[in-house]
């Protein structure tokens, strides 16, 4: 698609980028939508994260994603601060006003919306899950499962679970019990759901060390990966019988409001477009 001098400019910054489904994802609204637009992947070193920022709003973007390694970074730039990025010190959206840098989470709606669509709205309403990891990602995923009305949030990491149920324990609407990964037997026990919020079976990393035997069968298994789609965790839980949800609904719903702010339109997460970027994650063009 041809764009004009008049395109309405945005794109994703990160560092690795190459490797992000963000570009194809708006790629795709794009075309659907007929906007006169583009959204490109913008490779930018930790230190020179402040300065690129300052030269793509001098050139007249409508604004960013914002990924790994500078989401605290564009949190500390923002001038202006939705909820979701307060509490959870992170930003992966910056939208450029003419005189003030915006900053929003929009991946707590992301994961809200996934595990809604997965689970039913009343999927875990009154019941207890298991958050795995105590990290940036999992701060997040507190707050999203705290508005599905989760009765309890068992977070069970290797480190700082107590630390951060602390910290969120007057936004996350839910009972927050912090939890070594050593008591992980005791903290599957009647869960309705577990959410992987670790890096652990990301592509190039290693799978999560997790034994399913204490999992109710009716419980599902959520992973917030979706390199690759199917992670060892999830092939695992398929195995056993549970119900999964990988991590590409995540990334399409938290791409959304984004999408809107850039462009002007509200997209719609559709068949069509996850079947687009599960052929990308394939491999395929």
């Amino acid at each position: 698609m041809t764009i004009s001098g008049r395109a309405k400019l945005a794109g994703v910054i990160g560092d690795p980028v190459a490797q992000s489904l963000s570009p194809r994802l708006h790629a795709h609204w794009l075309t659907v939508h007929g906007v006169d637009g583009a959204y490109v992947p913008l490779a930018v070193a930790r230190s020179d994260f402040a300065y690129a920022i300052a030269g793509l709003r001098a050139a007249g973007f409508r604004g960013v994603n914002v990924t790994v390694p500078h989401k605290e970074a564009a949190f500390a730039l923002a001038e202006d601060l939705d909820g979701a990025a307060r509490t959870t010190g992170a930003v992966n959206l910056l939208v450029f006003h003419n005189d003030r840098l915006e900053g929003r989470n929009t991946d707590v709606a992301g994961l809200h919306h996934s595990l809604a669509e997965g689970l039913g709205a009343n999927g875990v309403q009154g019941k207890p899950v298991v958050l795995l990891g105590a990290g940036g990602a999992a701060r997040g995923a507190v707050l999203a499962l705290g508005q599905l009305g989760a009765g309890e949030i068992r977070i069970v990491a290797r480190a700082r679970a107590a630390t951060l149920a602390a910290d969120l324990k007057g936004a996350a609407k839910a009972k927050l019990r912090g939890m070594d990964w050593k008591d992980w037997p005791e903290a599957a026990k009647d869960v309705a759901l577990v959410v992987n919020a670790t890096s652990a079976g990301m592509r190039g990393k290693p799978a999560l060390d997790l034994p399913l035997d204490p999992l109710p069968t009716s419980a599902v298994v959520c992973d917030i990966v979706y390199n690759p789609l199917e992670t060892p965790l999830l092939r695992d839980a398929r195995a056993r019988g549970h119900n999964v949800i990988d991590g590409l609904g995540m990334l399409m719903h938290q791409a959304v409001p984004s999408f809107e702010a850039f462009y002007g339109v509200k997209p719609a997460v559709t068949p069509a477009l996850r079947l687009e970027l599960e052929e990308a994650l394939r491999g395929g063009t």
